[in-house]
């Protein structure tokens, strides 16, 4: 069997299920500043935070009054089961904010063991400079920003304030680090509710939020104070007391996250490696909003063809003017053009000259010195080189770097790919070796097999954009 270490991008998925409402950062074009809506109490809320009945971790967040305004703290605790590995994971986020609720600036961190990532920033001149810190390095970059950015985690007392009727939505713009860009989320006054918590009745407004297709409901007090979420793949916060909320997490978590989200079917795939075409129907989610057609993948009335690419077929390609010269650049996450990289991608690949030889060298090396090992983190090339250990997500965004600087244009893809009882998230690389070219790194395969469903193109900006499928896509093998 291959082996199991392929969930690294379902949790970046459930990170940012959990966190994007947190710690990210919304833009709020053409509405009233915050501050015309109302004046904030200091808070202090601690919260459960469960996957089904089962306790899996705390969140805890502080709101205190700062003589530029208020002062913001966040912290998340998790353990998670991927794969049969069980990972503890803390995320904590602190910003100080203007008297109207905009950023002056924030701090991020994320530690997953071996793993760590820090992201800091300053909104100032029109623009948000972040810095962002793995286990490999530092980072810069500057973000044009016209207008005030406002910490998505006082949404809820903008809506509350705002006097927004039921059934009234309302548009925001998020910043996600990962792509360092804005995505919309829709904000929906559901209504006025009574639940029952921590011993008590409360009347609360229920708020549902649509970030990227993923539905997630929160249960607000009249402060604006979150008392309940729920969200992807059954998790679940509510709020209590300190004393309750540290303690109770369970030492083995009994849902895996890889395994809960996985996609059955009913006709197993004998022999993937050997196939050269595969036929499934694709049911339960929208096919405009992935990149299901093109290259190997054909996709018409809800059927999906792949066909394996012929390595034949490249053995007589130029390797002078490749296209593709867009997938050379080096990226926040992808630092082809660092001197670690480059040096590597040189002792590597220099006695070989077609493209494909390239590709097969960086393979192979990848195969000797990265261990495959879950990793919860949010991955980058340098971290992986330091850290020597990952599951999909390291793995291709380390390919990628190295294949950049040999200049061999590379993109990262993710979908899905066929184990033993269904297919299970994935990515993996697509090159340019004068056509293009699958690639998995962890799996050591080129051309991948033909059980690689394609979702989204260069994941390593758009992971996010898997949301809607979690728990929706149905797939049907149609042929033998």
């Amino acid at each position: 069997m291959k082996p199991y270490w392929i969930a690294g991008i379902l949790f970046a998925v459930v990170f940012a299920g959990l966190m994007a409402v947190r710690v990210n950062f919304f833009f709020v074009p053409g509405q009233r500043a915050p501050e015309e809506l109302v004046t904030l109490p200091e808070r202090d809320t601690w919260m459960h935070i469960f996957q089904g009945d089962q306790k899996i971790g705390f969140s805890h967040s502080i709101l205190k009054k700062d003589p530029a305004g208020y002062r913001l703290e966040q912290t998340m605790r998790l353990r998670l089961s991927t794969m049969g590995l069980v990972q503890d994971v803390t995320l904590s986020a602190r910003s100080r904010l203007n008297a109207d609720l905009s950023l002056l600036s924030f701090d991020f961190h994320m530690n997953s063991g071996r793993f760590r990532f820090e992201g800091k920033g300053i909104h100032e001149k029109g623009k948000l400079a972040v810095e962002m810190k793995g286990t490999g390095g530092v980072q810069q970059v500057d973000i044009p920003v016209s207008g005030p950015v406002h910490p998505a985690s006082v949404i809820y007392d903008a809506v509350i304030a705002s006097g927004m009727k039921p059934g009234e939505t309302r548009r925001f713009d998020v910043f996600d680090i990962a792509s360092l860009g804005r995505t919309p989320v829709s904000v929906t006054m559901e209504g006025k509710e009574t639940i029952f918590l921590m011993g008590a009745s409360r009347d609360v407004s229920k708020v549902t939020v649509d970030y990227k297709g993923m539905t997630q409901e929160a249960w607000i007090s009249e402060e604006g104070e979150v008392l309940k979420e729920e969200g992807l793949l059954g998790m679940r916060l509510e709020k209590t007391d300190r004393y309750k909320a540290v303690s109770g997490i369970a030492s083995r978590p009994d849902r895996d996250l890889a395994h809960l989200a996985a996609v059955p079917v009913d006709t197993p795939i004998e022999n993937p490696n050997t196939r050269t075409r595969l036929a499934v129907k694709i049911d339960g989610v929208s096919a405009a909003d992935l990149d299901l057609d093109g290259g190997r993948q054909r996709f018409s009335e809800n059927t999906l063809v792949i066909e394996k690419e012929r390595l034949s077929d490249l053995e007589n390609a130029s390797v002078a003017a490749l296209p593709g010269a867009a997938y050379l650049e080096a990226t926040p996450f992808i630092q082809s053009d660092h001197a670690r990289i480059r040096d590597l991608s040189r002792r590597i690949t220099a006695v070989r000259d077609h493209p494909l030889e390239k590709a097969r060298a960086i393979v192979d090396w990848i195969q000797e010195n990265i261990q495959k090992k879950p990793v919860l983190s949010i991955p980058d090339a340098l971290s992986v080189l330091e850290n020597r250990s990952g599951d999909c997500n390291e793995h291709a965004v380390l390919f990628a770097a190295l294949a950049r600087a040999a200049g061999i244009p590379s993109r990262v893809e993710a979908g899905l790919v066929y184990l033993k009882d269904g297919f299970y998230y994935h990515a993996w690389n697509l090159v340019d070796a004068g056509g293009w070219i699958t690639v998995d790194a962890l799996f050591n395969e080129i051309p991948a097999d033909v059980t690689h469903i394609r979702l989204i193109r260069d994941a390593e900006k758009k992971q996010l954009d898997l949301l809607p499928v979690i728990g929706r896509i149905h797939i049907t093998v149609v042929d033998e």
